[in-house]
């Protein structure tokens, strides 16, 4: 029997609830029993008037930010138009069926100026760590870094040239605030005065934002977002070295070259004789940087940190493992890092299980950037 045609028809009374429309096993369920959003109300008092109408709820924001972040939505107004929609977005940031979404500009007024100025994020951030810890979830023994190209929201023919970029000369007060921020932070050791390499091109509307070709296409701006395990790019000896000056396991593979594919000798088959600074061969010889003393203070490494070791001409001639060693050279010399003694410890801890594992923690740093790329967009 054909049933009667279904037409929408508002009634008088309604009697509806979200919590028994939300599944159970939803994720946002999982996820609502462990937030705990009671400190942002106090931590955001001193950054509204005591006069003037009530604001929208800051806990509420925070939860939309949650939202977006969940299920992907990047833009401001689509996740307002989501939470509106969604009888799970609504019931994740306490909203009846009758209550308003916030306007995607009170959304992102907010965003940029009441929580920026706060430093509210951070405030969530090291809140949310402190709770992990609490549970046995963070050690603080271990720290992951890794590093990925995002690009910047910056058009890419409005730039200045480095030559003809000079910070001082912009008036702060008539600069936006992506400017602002960059001239803030210009002198910190973090940002500009990191390093003495200029960029390129500088944009104008995101100066912080570098010109970069990494990825083998046309240059780009974008921001390289670090995330210490870490992978082989980060084995430098200056890097290594850095690390052990300051008592931290780099568990981290070592960035070397001296592998050799011809089957010869490699410079980890010649042992370091530290007390005597030379190198000390298979066959017993030695490889010295110096045969004589020289009292000239600029002999000695080279100025790219490196410095190189060399056996006798004769020693070499006369020696029965030459073919082993150099067939194709008169002469067998090693290149020494002026770091080596940090790469040897990575060598070390590249040794034992608890590297094993340090590589497998590693991978969850890669899985973090691949969600931030293919699920949000970044």
């Amino acid at each position: 029997m054909l049933g009667p045609r279904q037409e929408a028809q508002a009634g008088l009374f309604y009697e509806f609830s979200l919590e028994d429309h939300v599944p159970q096993d939803h994720f946002l369920r999982s996820i609502d029993r462990f937030i705990d959003l009671s400190s942002i109300r106090a931590h955001l008092a001193d950054f509204y008037s005591h006069t003037g109408r009530r604001s929208v709820d800051p806990e509420l924001l925070i939860r939309m930010l949650l939202v977006g972040y969940c299920f992907g939505i990047r833009s401001e107004q689509l996740l307002c138009d989501e939470v509106h929609l969604n009888l799970a977005y609504r019931w994740f940031c306490r909203l009846d069926l009758s209550d308003r979404v916030p306007d995607h500009s009170t959304f992102s007024k907010n965003c940029l100026g009441r929580f920026r100025e706060s430093e509210l994020l951070r405030h969530r951030f090291e809140t949310t760590v402190a709770c992990c810890i609490a549970e046995g979830l963070v050690s603080g023994q271990r720290m992951a870094i890794g590093a990925s190209l995002i690009e910047a929201d910056a058009n890419k023919q409005n730039f200045t040239p480095k030559e003809d970029w000079d910070a001082a000369s912009i008036d702060p007060a008539d600069a936006s605030r992506a400017v602002r921020e960059y001239l803030d932070t210009l002198d910190e050791a973090a940002f500009g005065a990191g390093s003495e390499v200029q960029p390129k091109f500088t944009s104008h509307c995101d100066p912080a934002s570098q010109w970069t070709a990494a990825r083998k296409v046309p240059a780009f701006f974008s921001y390289s977002d670090n995330y210490l395990i870490a992978d082989t790019a980060y084995g430098t000896g200056p890097m290594l070295g850095w690390l052990v000056e300051r008592k931290i396991a780099p568990h981290i593979p070592v960035f070397d070259k001296s592998g050799r594919s011809d089957g010869t000798w490699t410079r980890a088959d010649f042992e370091w004789d530290a007390e005597n600074d030379q190198y000390i061969c298979p066959e017993g010889q030695e490889l010295k940087q110096f045969r004589r003393n020289y009292s000239d203070p600029n002999r000695g490494p080279t100025g790219q940190g490196r410095t190189k070791y060399r056996a006798l001409q004769l020693t070499c001639q006369a020696c029965p493992s030459k073919a082993k060693c150099c067939p194709n050279a008169d002469v067998r010399s090693i290149t020494r890092e002026e770091h080596e003694d940090a790469r040897q410890v990575a060598r070390y801890i590249a040794k034992t299980k608890q590297y094993d594992i340090s590589m497998k923690l590693r991978k969850k740093v890669e899985m973090l950037f691949a969600h931030l790329k293919r699920i949000l967009g970044l």
